[in-house]
């Protein structure tokens, strides 16, 4: 089965619901119960104690340590975005002190200075998430900052597509993308078609109250771990001939 990545919270906050975790321990608790439902990674947003995304090493380091330390095995993500940190010089000062590192760092190529972000995250170790909006309002800009960045290390960097909506097209333009692996996702009313699409294609997927907080069938989330079942069960429903065309694209940029 493709990986599937649970985002525990994201940019949520406690007004969201019950099924979002705050504290560093409730992260932990949230993600172990994600990898026991079938979570092969896990994205966490660092927060403050009042709730804001921080890149710092104070914010970060402790986040992963407790959730390593509560037994979470498989590797963790953080983004490294402009939600955290709105200056790009303040964004690299930030992961250079990183006295923590995570597996790996998203990185938005929306966002300025993306490139040279994600080499200084490489330079130390921690593989890239470099995320790219398709379809959505964010236009050609980011693709077109994706493909001007060399990608020297292409075991580790992972090409994360955000799809507006589950158009087999998007995913079959991938094929002109650099050769590396490559996952998709949707968010809100998209998350759900869009994890249904990633099934037939055969890329890696993701979900977690980060992304959405219903269900396939519209009832309220309780959990991440009730996502990651959830689409666990869905990706093997959905799995079979892609739509046209869009097999050839991810066949292409997983190779």
């Amino acid at each position: 089965m493709p990986l599937l990545l649970a985002s525990v919270n994201g940019a949520r906050n406690g007004a969201d619901g019950p099924a979002v975790p705050m504290s560093p321990a409730d992260l932990a608790e949230s993600a172990l119960a994600a990898v026991a439902a079938g979570a092969g990674e896990v994205l966490v947003h660092p927060r403050t104690p009042c709730g804001r995304e921080s890149l710092s090493p104070r914010v970060v380091g402790p986040v992963l340590a407790a959730m390593r330390g509560a037994g979470v095995r498989v590797p963790l993500s953080v983004p490294a975005g402009i939600g955290a940190e709105p200056d790009p010089a303040g964004r690299l000062e930030r992961v250079r002190s990183w006295t923590v590192l995570p597996d790996r760092a998203v990185v938005d190529f929306g966002e300025a200075g993306a490139g040279e972000l994600a080499r200084a995250l490489l330079a130390r170790g921690v593989a890239v998430d470099a995320v790219v909006p398709l379809g959505g309002p964010a236009g050609p800009e980011p693709t077109a900052r994706f493909l001007a960045w060399p990608v020297r290390e292409p075991g580790r960097v992972r090409l994360v597509a955000e799809l507006a909506a589950a158009d087999p097209a998007l995913v079959a333009g991938l094929r002109g993308l650099p050769p590396v692996a490559v996952l998709v996702y949707g968010r809100e009313a998209a998350a759900w078609p869009v994890l249904r699409l990633a099934a037939r294609c055969g890329t890696g997927a993701r979900t977690g109250v980060g992304d959405v907080l219903h269900l396939p069938d519209g009832r309220p989330a309780g959990s991440n771990a009730e996502l990651v079942a959830a689409a666990r069960e869905l990706v093997a429903a959905s799995r079979g001939p892609a739509p046209e065309g869009a097999a050839a694209g991810a066949t292409a940029a997983n190779r």
